[in-house]
């Protein structure tokens, strides 16, 4: 699994700007299969995606973002090996 954590390096109306075509663009990693949570930072200085799949492919997904392609954002992107999750969420292990 992988945790996407975006921080806005613009203020935050550039992002407010941008946030319907932010949200098609999540939309789409959900339909992907690719997303599986998101949500925004609080305070609101960026967001968290939870996703699983190939890292050169969410890499390449997440440099599409118009956050990141109108430089609102920047993402960091980190693997988790997931070894125990709570009822229910045992999907999400390795």
């Amino acid at each position: 699994m992988f945790i996407l954590s975006l921080t806005y390096v613009k203020p935050q109306e550039d992002a407010d700007r941008l946030m319907a075509p932010h949200m098609a663009w999540v939309n789409a990693g959900y339909d992907s299969g690719m997303f599986l949570a998101s949500g925004r930072k609080v305070p609101r200085t960026g967001g968290v995606i939870l996703a699983r799949g190939d890292r050169v492919e969410i890499e390449a997904y997440a440099a599409t973002d118009p956050f990141a392609t109108e430089g609102v954002a920047e993402y960091a992107i980190s693997e988790v090996a997931v070894t125990r999750t709570a009822q229910g969420l045992e999907n999400l292990r390795n």
